[in-house]
C-alpha cells in the first residue's frame, strides 16, 4: 500500500518540517516571542572561544538538522514517502546517530569546559538511551517481519502495534525524549552548566543548534505513528490527514511531559536505562518473536 512521493516532496520535506517545529514551539509558553528571538539570533554576532575548533563547531551545529531531515526522507504522510527504502528503519537509526555526533561536537569543539560537559552528558545519556531505543524500533520491525517503513505500516491494518506491543511504544517515547534531550533529559542542555553543550553557541550556530533540536523532537515524535500507531490507516478521513492527527498527539503528550516531569538525574536516568528499560524492551521483543514464530 505504501508508495513513494515524486522527487518535488524532496524539496517540500524540509520547508514542511520547519514549520511543524515553528508551530509546536510557538505552543509553547516559554516560547513567547519566537519569532523575535530568531530575528535577533540571526543578527548576532558568532561567539569565539579561545582555541575552540571553528570546524567542529560548524560541523556540529549544521549537522543536527540535517541529521533530522534526513531521517525524516523515510517517514510517511499517509502511505507516502520520499524514499520507502528496503531498510529504512535502518537508515532512521543511522541518522540519529549522526544528529548524537553533532550534538557531541558541538559540545567539544568551542574548548570550553561547560559545553564540553553537556557534550559529555549528551554522550553518556547517548549511551543509556540508544540500546532500549534501538530494541523498540527493531521490535516494531519484527512485527511486521521487514525492515521497510511502508510494511509497518501495512501490517497494522488490523491491529496498531502500541496495542499488543506496549512496553516497546513506551520505551520508543521516552527514548524519544532523550534522544533529543528534551523535558526531564535536558541534562545536556542543563541551566547549572549554563546551558551545556550550547552554552558557547551564539548567532547562527545557536539558532541551527536549537532549530535542529526542535526539528529532531517532532521527526522522532512523528516516526512514532508509522511504528506503533498505523501511520495513516484509520476510518472515515484521508491517510494523510490521520497521519497529522497522531503526530499531533503525540507531539502534544510529549511536551506536556515536558513541563510535569522535572529533570531527572543523569546517573538516575542512566540506571533506569540500562535496569529497568532495557530488560524490559528485550522482554518485549522476546513476546513479539513468539508470536510471529507462531503464526
Amino acid at each position: 500500500m505504501a508508495e513513494t512521493a515524486p522527487l518535488w516532496a524532496a524539496v517540500v520535506l524540509p520547508v514542511a518540517l520547519v514549520l511543524v517545529a515553528w508551530a509546536a514551539a510557538s505552543v509553547d509558553a516559554r516560547s513567547a516571542g519566537l519569532g523575535r528571538a530568531v530575528l535577533r539570533l540571526l543578527v548576532q554576532q558568532r561567539r569565539l572561544t579561545r582555541a575552540a575548533d571553528v570546524l567542529l563547531v560548524r560541523v556540529g551545529t549544521t549537522l543536527l538538522p540535517v541529521a533530522a531531515v534526513l531521517a525524516a526522507v523515510v517517514l510517511p504522510l499517509g502511505f507516502r514517502s520520499v524514499s520507502d527504502l528496503p531498510d529504512g528503519i535502518v537508515w532512521f537509526n543511522a541518522m540519529e546517530a549522526l544528529a548524537w555526533a553533532a550534538v557531541w561536537l558541538t559540545g567539544w569543539g568551542p574548548n570550553s569546559a561547560l559545553s564540553l560537559i553537556g557534550g559529555y552528558r549528551f554522550l553518556a545519556q547517548g549511551l543509556a538511551y540508544e540500546l532500549p531505543h534501538m530494541l523498540a524500533i527493531t521490535t516494531a520491525a519484527l512485527g511486521a517481519e521487514s525492515l521497510r517503513v511502508g510494511a509497518l505500516v501495512d501490517a497494522q491494518a488490523g491491529l496498531w502495534f502500541a496495542v499488543w506491543m506496549p512496553v516497546a511504544f513506551g520505551v520508543y517515547l521516552l527514548s524519544a525524549l532523550a534522544m533529543a534531550f528534551w523535558g526531564p533529559f535536558d541534562q545536556p542542555v542543563g541551566t547549572d552548566v549554563a546551558g551545556g553543550a550550547a552554552s558557547e553557541l551564539a548567532g547562527v550556530d545557536r539558532l541551527l543548534f536549537l532549530g535542529g533540536r526542535w526539528l529532531l523532537f517532532v521527526v522522532a515524535a512523528a516516526f512514532s505513528v508509522p511504528l506503533f500507531l498505523g501511520g495513516g490507516q484509520g476510518p472515515f478521513l484521508p491517510a494523510w490527514a490521520w497521519t497529522v492527527l497522531k503526530t499531533a498527539a503525540v507531539l502534544g503528550l510529549l511536551m506536556w511531559a515536558r513541563r510535569r516531569v522535572p529533570t531527572v538525574r543523569m546517573e538516575r536516568y542512566v540506571e533506569l536505562a540500562w535496569v529497568v528499560l532495557t530488560p524490559l524492551a528485550v522482554a518485549q521483543a522476546l513476546v513479539v518473536a513468539v508470536v510471529v514464530l507462531g503464526r
